[in-house]
Formats: structure tokens, sequence, C-alpha cells
């Protein structure tokens, strides 16, 4: 994602989306990280026995003047995938409401990684 996304009439750079998005799905229990960060990885490694591999955080792109996004993230283990996944779009969603006031069409979650306990 190296274009702005132009939506209502205002262009939004996809790192801003990315920082947005993240902000809002970090704070959902279970989820270790919203795309793969370096400190992320760092720290996931440390108090996993696997580290995940690297993914981009977001994708995002516009269909009628709406927003769809896929937020890729890595979760802990022990956390129900479904539950997990609506969590993190009511976040998103959420959080796009607030800061960027668009509408949203649809949030797709991609797992990407699992981070086990350490045993």
């Amino acid at each position: 994602m190296s274009q702005e996304i132009f939506i209502d009439g205002i262009g939004i750079s996809p790192d801003v989306l990315t920082a947005v998005v993240s902000r809002f799905a970090e704070e959902v229990e279970g989820v270790a990280s919203v795309g793969v960060k370096d400190l992320a990885t760092n720290l996931v490694s440390m108090l996993s026995t696997r580290a995940p591999s690297a993914a981009p955080a977001l994708e995002a792109r516009v269909e009628g003047n709406k927003l769809v996004l896929t937020v890729h993230v890595v979760v802990f283990f022990g956390y129900p995938f479904k539950k997990l996944a609506e969590a993190i779009r009511e976040a998103v969603l959420r959080g796009i409401d607030a800061q960027v006031g668009v509408e949203v069409e649809r949030i797709d979650v991609c797992i990407d990684g699992l981070v086990f306990p350490k045993e």
C-alpha cells in the first residue's frame, strides 16, 4: 500500500490507516500483534516457542465510496478464532468511525500467526 486511499473527498495515507487500525485492534484481548513488527517479533519470540512469519498489517481499498479493510493479525493460542475476529472487527470499526469518520463496507480478519505459550 504505497498510494493514498481517497474516500469522501480526503486522501488518507495507508500508514495512517494502519496506525489507526493497529491502535484499536491491538487493544483486543488475544491479539499478539497487528502485522509483524520487529519489536513485536522479538517480544513474541521471547514469550513463545514459535515466532510468527512476516505479514502486512493492513490492506485497504475503496468500493462504492466505502472502505474495505483486511487486517492481518498474530494471535495468542487459547482464544477462539471466530469470537476473536468479531472482537477485532468491532474494535476496528469503532476506531475508523471515531478517527477517520468514513463508512466501512467490510472488515476481513486474517489470522496469520499463532503464538503458543512456552512450556
